[in-house]
């Protein structure tokens, strides 16, 4: 029941069109993801974090503090880069992450992350993908800017399903 929530909350976007043929991960390829964060999604996040921060539960400490309202944590949005890529590569080890917070994301904005190949190459029969992780809000607007390293053991993407 909790994961077919889970699920039930994402918009799945691919930026390729579906076909039988597998298709390989190269360099300049985008996989992007859009969702929108709930109040349910900031207090489950709250709870398994343990990140209280009033910003997060309290309406008038976010604006006194100059936000126009409560905040989606940055961690929660920033987790779009790790679901996009295991969605296409299941069993990707997850080595690296920055992160460059650029703007706040409310309660209810969508969200589009944007994970792009920056680098491939190969090691020990495994690869070593770098990425650049973007996400965006109103459609062009930078909120998170980062890279990530991942150990993918083919280069092969799944096409996943797309979820509603």
């Amino acid at each position: 029941m909790l994961l077919k929530r889970l699920v039930s909350n994402f918009t799945y976007s691919l930026s390729f069109s579906s076909s039988s043929t597998p298709r390989l991960l190269e360099i300049g390829d985008v996989l992007k993801q859009s969702r929108k964060f709930s109040d349910l999604d900031i207090l489950e996040y709250s709870r398994l974090s343990h990140d209280s921060n009033p910003l997060h539960f309290d309406s008038k400490f976010a604006r006194n503090a100059g936000f126009e309202d409560r905040l989606v944590h940055g961690m929660l949005i920033a987790s779009l880069f790790p679901r996009i890529i295991a969605s296409h590569f299941p069993g990707a080890v997850y080595v690296s992450q920055s992160l460059q917070f650029k703007l706040p994301v409310y309660i209810g904005e969508e969200i589009i992350g944007k994970v792009q190949a920056v680098n491939l190459r190969e090691n020990k029969k495994r690869f070593i993908a770098k990425f650049s992780t973007k996400c965006f809000k109103n459609g062009e607007l930078l909120v998170i800017d980062g890279e990530a390293m991942a150990i993918l053991s083919t280069l092969t993407r799944e096409q996943g399903q797309i979820m509603e």
